[in-house]
C-alpha cells in the first residue's frame, strides 16, 4: 500500500490492517502474533515507550495527521480500535 492510497482510504478497517502490519513488521519481526483489535499494546507487551513514538511517527507520515503531545495517551493509541478511531477523528477535523 502506498502512502497516497493509505491517506485516501483511512477507513477504520484499513487503518487497523495497516497498523497491524506495521507492528508485525517492525516490532514482532515478521511473526504473526494474534491479538484482538481491542487488545492493549502495552498489556500485550507489543510496544514500549519508544515503540509508541515510532507508531506516532508512522501515523503522521502515513495518514497526514499531526499527533499533539496531549493526544499521546492510551485512549488514542493503545489498541488497533483506539488508533483507528483516533485517525478517523484527526482526518475529519
Amino acid at each position: 500500500m502506498t502512502l497516497a492510497s493509505a491517506s485516501a482510504d483511512a477507513s477504520p478497517s484499513t487503518v487497523k490492517t495497516t497498523v497491524r502490519q506495521y507492528i508485525q513488521d517492525n516490532f514482532l519481526m515478521g511473526t504473526a502474533e494474534a491479538y484482538a483489535d481491542d487488545a492493549s499494546f502495552m498489556d500485550a507487551q507489543l510496544l514500549d515507550s519508544t515503540g509508541f513514538l515510532e507508531l506516532v511517527q508512522f501515523l503522521e507520515e502515513t495518514y497526514g495527521i499531526k499527533v499533539e503531545d496531549e493526544e499521546m495517551m492510551p485512549d488514542n493509541l493503545d489498541s488497533l480500535d483506539a488508533v483507528a478511531r483516533f485517525v478517523s477523528r484527526k482526518q475529519a477535523a
